[in-house]
């Protein structure tokens, strides 16, 4: 029992934190702007820890049932963290542009910041790292579909006409998702796995570390529970952030950044660890998994939201954010068509999403 307590320390801390939070939230929402960011400052904190435990939970339970099941869960996880934030920011200060620009900011963050630091730094540990391409390349088509439908197209659809689109939308990407999801578990889902002879040997040599009989209930119900609190704080968090960036003149693509950044936390670190353990699959399973789940599944919950309030958002992507998407997919064409990444494509995606936290800086 103290052993759990110690383990689930962060989610202990935000259950602390989001009692806290909610016994103080006048005191926090009226005490000024210094206040109320530092608020949010420590909100986001403990949103990440808490975070960071419902990733290594997801990692459990992938672990258990192996790839491609594995990345599945964990980028489904992530997901789940972002539409939560999403929904509760939306339901306090509804954004015709947040939805559009944070899914714009994971994509940048997941192929760019993810894919682009692994690489670089798993290249210059390891040269070459091997992986299956046709995983990379699944993913590249079915994100440039996903992205065109969903955040090119609407720029052209009447505005009288968002109704019927928004609908489609849905229909499309649910039915993108259930074909690849049977892809990704059926008959192509060796698409999606590499072998490696040393992680066989690795496996053999610690059985008891896979044979933990409730580690899998835990898991599920800790992935629940963090789930829960990472709401609870994100219904604190984004009315704090609110008062706290109201009028200040912060870049208008700063929320949907944090958004982002939250929901993409756990993924960075698991993609770094298995890049500097020489497992680029896993690297190019999570940094385009995160990518494709974020548009095909979030969209459609985002646009469902839209329907059923009356209160379309703004989906289509400014020309500045259609030419970076469409230079990091052929960026990302060009660099994963071989089965091997190095620190040179590293280092061209990492230097696209520098550019993309330029831009957003500057209000682009």
């Amino acid at each position: 029992m103290l052993q759990t307590l110690k383990d689930e320390a962060f989610l202990i801390v935000a259950l602390a934190m989001a009692v806290l939070a909610y016994a103080l939230e006048g005191s926090l929402l009226h005490g000024g702007r210094v206040m109320a960011l530092v608020a949010a400052a420590v909100l986001v904190l403990t949103i990440v820890l808490a975070s960071v435990r419902v990733a290594h939970h997801a990692e459990v339970l992938a672990e258990k049932v192996g790839d491609p099941y594995g990345t599945m869960i964990l980028t489904l996880s992530a997901v789940l963290v972002e539409v939560v934030i999403l929904g509760i920011m939306m339901s306090h200060e509804p954004s015709p542009t947040l939805v559009r620009d944070t899914i714009y900011a994971a994509v940048m963050l997941d192929l760019n910041g993810i894919l682009g630091l692994a690489a670089l730094m798993g290249g210059l540990r390891h040269g070459e790292q091997p992986y299956n391409d046709d995983s990379a390349r699944t993913y590249s088509v079915m994100i440039l579909t996903a992205m065109s439908v969903s955040m090119v197209v609407p720029e052209f659809i009447p505005e009288g006409k968002w109704h019927l689109y928004s609908a489609f939308t849905i229909g499309a990407m649910l039915l993108l998702y259930g074909v690849f999801l049977r892809m990704q578990v059926g008959a192509h889902s060796y698409f999606f796995s590499y072998s490696y002879p040393e992680k066989k040997r690795r496996r053999k040599t610690q059985p008891d570390a896979e044979h933990q009989p409730t580690s899998r209930t835990r898991s599920i119900i800790m992935l629940c529970v963090g789930v829960v609190l990472i709401g609870a704080l994100a219904e604190v968090m984004s009315q704090t952030l609110s008062v706290g960036l109201k009028g200040s003149g912060a870049p208008p693509m700063l929320a949907a950044l944090l958004v982002a950044m939250i929901s993409a936390s756990p993924e960075i670190l698991t993609a770094l660890r298995a890049a500097m353990a020489n497992r680029m699959q896993s690297v190019v399973n999570i940094a385009l998994g995160a990518s494709l789940s974020t548009v095909i599944l979030t969209v459609p919950v985002m646009e469902a939201l839209a329907l059923y309030s009356g209160q379309p958002f703004q989906m289509a992507m400014t020309p500045v954010q259609t030419v970076m998407v469409f230079i990091t997919l052929i960026v990302a064409a060009i660099n994963l068509n071989d089965g091997e990444t190095n620190a040179i494509e590293g280092m061209t995606h990492f230097v696209l999403f520098a550019t993309f936290i330029m831009l957003s800086l500057i209000g682009l």
